[in-house]
């Protein structure tokens, strides 16, 4: 019905429980809840339903309002059904579908990085997932780009699943002095209690934790990072865990921080993945001597630290860290050794590459240590790749293994199995009438060992006799000390091949020499193809 005039405007004023069926256009004020209300006239009049509307006010319940959001799809050309049939589709708040995640902001903190915003972030740690042991409350906190600002550590629960906007955009950060707490964040059980006393009063201790992409900082020296104490089944994604530590600070291990530190003073640290993060700034990037087991550390960046990463040491015979796994992830501007295993067993790295490591912050020309060191049995780095060369791994090899059950490769150039190492197989050309020619030159020094005996295995092949001729031995070599060797070969052959091969030493080196007596028709050359065999 259209309107064709205009009444006079009643209304009604009182509580909001006194509130009567109001006239059509009739306005009724609630005094106690500062609400307005509509009579909606009778059906004779059109009104669909009878009953009062509510006219919005600043001081409505919006999202209570909104009491029918559904979700639509449009996007893909046509309204997706939600219920089980087009005409039941599920419906729910506003209010509702908002509280399925938490903000960070939601609880008071800042994010603009000169407000404290401690007590903020623990209360909703707190209050999301301590409160009660209910997966329906628990929902994930989502921290906005922006620098928070920490006075004390934060207490990371069970099941508390926080992300960012990014490893430089989300940060929570320590302030640079006075702060409480040796970290900027650790786990705790879900009643936020640490150390000794996780799991006491019944509380469950950390597990299913899980962050991505967002930074944990310090702009104090003398904080490590995070300290992940009795946890399990935890991820660690896109994160990064940096210190205030630079090359000019960086130059020994006295402050003891780390990016990451392990604890298992109640429950074994087991089954943790760091995929994607980022350690800089501290002592260590990683570091432990507790007997964790099953920590993963893949796709990883590791730069501008005293050492990279550092299990040990612990008495073989009580534990110690194992299954340690260390992938796929780069070195960089790191003063000391890369990676240490010392005195744990059951470890692994593989497939990392390795720059300026080693070398005191002084470039890859000026080594001081080797790059990974292993000094207990039963690990292995295996493909790992270094930017060191031979040239300069004469004293401080890329690898250190010493008599340790162990194996190594560098650069696909070596295979070191305890104390023995194997050289990559090797090509050389044998000229046609030679005397006293050199078939192999091989400087010990610059294999990063002292070599007092080595084997070379070998086969030649000469088609100047015949397309088919060869001949297979194994020279066994020994430096007595006196600038002479002793030398013994083994071959066969199935014809002649008119090779003869000595032994001598020239200065430093030692030369495997050959002659070859194949007469004046010989015009092809011969195919020595041989592997070196020491221990250092």
């Amino acid at each position: 019905m259209a309107i064709v005039q205009i009444s006079q405007i009643t209304n009604r004023l009182g509580l909001n429980t006194d509130l009567p069926q109001l006239a059509g256009a009739e306005l009724g004020w609630s005094t106690d809840t500062r609400q307005l209300y509509i009579g909606n006239g009778t059906l004779e009049q059109g009104a669909p339903v009878i009953g009062n509307t509510e006219v919005l006010t600043e001081f409505s319940d919006i999202l209570n309002l909104g009491a029918s959001y559904t979700y639509k799809g449009t996007a893909a050309g046509y309204v997706v059904q939600t219920g089980p049939t087009p005409g039941s589709p599920v419906t729910q708040s506003l209010q509702t579908w908002l509280d399925q995640w938490a903000s960070v902001k939601d609880f008071g903190a800042k994010g603009d990085g000169l407000t404290d915003d401690t007590a903020a972030i623990n209360r909703a740690l707190y209050q999301l997932y301590c409160c009660q042991d209910n997966t329906q409350i628990r929902r994930s906190l989502f921290f906005p780009a922006g620098v928070y600002i920490i006075s004390s550590s934060i207490l990371i629960p069970p099941y508390a699943m926080l992300y960012g906007e990014g490893i430089t955009s989300s940060i929570i950060q320590m302030i640079a002095s006075g702060g409480t707490g040796s970290y900027v964040a650790e786990t705790t059980d879900n009643l936020q209690q640490t150390g000794i006393n996780i799991g006491t009063n019944g509380a469950i201790p950390p597990t299913g934790i899980l962050i991505e992409s967002m930074g944990f900082s310090s702009l104090d020296s003398s904080k490590a990072i995070f300290l992940a104490e009795s946890v399990t089944n935890s991820k660690f994604t896109n994160v990064s865990f940096t210190g205030s530590g630079t090359v000019s600070t960086l130059v020994n291990d006295s402050l003891s921080t780390a990016g990451v530190n392990f604890d298992c003073s109640v429950v074994t640290t087991n089954n943790i993945l760091f995929d994607g993060c980022a350690f800089a700034g501290t002592v260590w990037g990683v570091q432990t001597a507790q007997p964790t087991r099953n920590v993963t550390i893949t796709n990883s960046s590791f730069t501008t630290l005293y050492q990279g990463v550092f299990l040990g040491p612990y008495p073989l015979v009580s534990g110690g860290p194992t299954g340690t796994r260390i992938t796929n992830s780069v070195f960089d501007i790191i003063y000391a050794e890369g990676i240490v295993f010392d005195t744990v067993s059951l470890n692994a790295t593989g497939y990392n590459t390795f720059y300026d490591v080693g070398n005191h912050f002084q470039g890859i020309t000026n080594p001081f240590s080797s790059i990974i060191l292993i000094q207990g049995d039963n690990n292995v780095s295996i493909g790992d790749m270094f930017q060191r060369s031979d040239a300069y791994s004469v004293n401080y090899p890329r690898v250190q293994i010493n008599d340790y059950l162990a194996i190594a490769t560098t650069n696909g150039s070596q295979l070191q199995l305890g104390s023995k190492i194997i050289e990559t197989g090797t090509v050389v050309t044998l000229l046609p009438n030679q005397t006293n020619g050199n078939a192999i030159v091989f400087n010990p020094a610059t294999n990063g060992a002292i070599v007092t005996s080595l084997k070379i295995d070998y086969s030649t092949t000469c088609p100047s006799v015949t397309p088919t001729a060869i001949r297979t031995g194994t020279l066994w070599i020994t430096n007595t000390g006196s600038g002479t060797l002793n030398s013994m070969e083994d071959y066969t052959e199935n014809e002649s091949i008119g090779i003869n091969y000595t032994v001598q030493s020239s200065g430093s080196n030692i030369l495997v020499k050959y002659t070859s007596l194949l007469g004046p028709s010989a015009t092809q050359d011969c195919m020595m193809r041989y592997s070196i065999s020491y221990f250092n």
